[in-house]
């Protein structure tokens, strides 16, 4: 034991902010690789010969595959050092990034997309708990703030910048430009973290024995609504602003990045909202993404309609993260990284929920329905929330971080 403690003090030594800040840098790049093919499902589509519902199964694999590698990873990771796994996991990303760059067929680009899974599942597993072994425990908030800022910048920022990147070169130079990024990431994961030997893995038993807290279950229910609705619609958002203002991949970009703008400005106010309230502030976004995912499917005003629908909905989904990883953990204060496995996993289950069913509404019926589809069950989240009773745990949500 006192040798454990000694290595846990070295790690705080040797780590510190920097390592903190590559490992945000980790999570940016791994969620930036699941939201890259939003922005890019038009290209992707017409060079690889597919409709835009199958080039959505790029969103929806990784999403099933992160859903299950979330707990698996560290299980089968063993007593290896957390830090060569964040570095091999990054390095693999790259690899996949590198490789879909130049992909000739859609079956190909799926199939090293399930690589990305496997990355971002791990990654979001191994990352969620680090900031205590970093920094000193009065730091320990901030830094784990920081650590998902990684998640909440990436999934505002990331498709913008990717659109902007395939609008400028194609869509392969957005994923080559990933691959690169990952890879300097790897290295300053091997160059800042300390030696990382594992700690006690949550066990099995325990996650699934928290499914028999309600405020765990209607929190997962609220995450996959809400987070399923979003991505029925968003993750064809570029063809629905093509068709809804007429613009070309120059302002649609623009449009995305006054998307992220917004998201990011949400991801702060949920947060500061969030930590008085979870249940509060997820109502105040579930009724917001109500009412505007399915407008955005009435092609009226142009432009500036279509502009200012997209800042709502990014302000509004700029904090759903924040906010919905507040409410699961005020719903088991005494479990928290169990809970943080099951918020993983529900999380990506949704966002490949969203995008499969997105897309067979997209090819059954019409661009419009899948906007549709995502309005009503966020609907549901919403009804969820009015109709669950907050939980005493949401009252200490003040005290704890999000995610421990």
């Amino acid at each position: 034991m006192n040798t454990y403690v000694k290595a846990k003090g070295n790690a705080k030594a040797r780590g510190g902010w920097p390592a903190v800040a590559a490992v945000a840098a980790g999570t940016f790049s791994v969620v930036t690789s699941e939201m890259l093919p939003v922005g890019l499902l038009t290209p992707i589509g017409s060079g690889l010969g597919v409709p835009a519902g199958t080039a959505g199964l790029t969103m929806t694999v990784p999403g099933l595959v992160a859903a299950v590698a979330a707990p698996a990873v560290p299980a089968a990771a063993g007593r290896l050092d957390r830090r060569w796994v964040l570095v091999g996991l990054m390095g693999l990303l790259a690899v996949a990034n590198l490789l879909s760059a130049a992909a000739p067929h859609i079956a190909v680009l799926v199939a090293l997309r399930v690589l990305v899974g496997l990355c971002i599942g791990g990654v979001w597993a191994v990352a969620a708990g680090l900031a205590v072994r970093l920094v000193p425990e009065r730091s320990v908030g901030p830094a784990t703030s920081l650590i998902f800022s990684g998640i909440a910048v990436a999934s505002v920022l990331g498709v913008p910048a990717g659109t902007l990147a395939g609008g400028l070169d194609g869509w392969r130079v957005a994923f080559a430009a990933v691959g690169v990024l990952s890879l300097a990431v790897a290295a300053a994961l091997a160059l800042l973290l300390p030696p990382l030997p594992p700690e006690r893995a949550v066990r099995p038993a325990e996650v699934a024995g928290l499914l028999r807290v309600p405020g765990v279950r209607a929190g997962l229910l609220v995450v996959l609504l809400l987070v399923t609705g979003h991505f029925a619609g968003y993750t064809f958002v570029r063809p629905v602003l093509e068709r809804a203002s007429g613009a070309g991949a120059g302002l649609i970009s623009g449009l995305l990045l006054a998307y992220g703008a917004a998201g990011v400005a949400g991801n702060f106010l949920a947060g500061t909202a969030a930590a008085r309230s979870p249940r509060r502030a997820l109502l105040v976004i579930s009724a917001a993404l109500a009412v505007v995912v399915p407008a955005m499917s009435v092609p009226a005003g142009g432009v500036l309609a279509a502009g200012v629908l997209v800042v709502a909905w990014g302000l509004a989904y700029g904090g759903v993260s924040v906010a919905t990883q507040g409410l699961l953990t005020a719903s088991a204060p005494a479990a928290r990284e169990a809970a943080s496995a099951l918020f993983v996993s529900a999380f990506n289950a949704a966002i490949a929920l969203g995008a499969l069913l997105g897309g067979r509404a997209v090819d059954a019926v019409s661009l419009p329905a899948a906007l549709w589809l995502g309005g009503l069950l966020v609907a549901g989240a919403l009804g969820v929330l009015v109709s669950a009773r907050p939980r005493a745990g949401e009252r200490r949500a003040r005290e704890a971080p999000a995610i421990r």
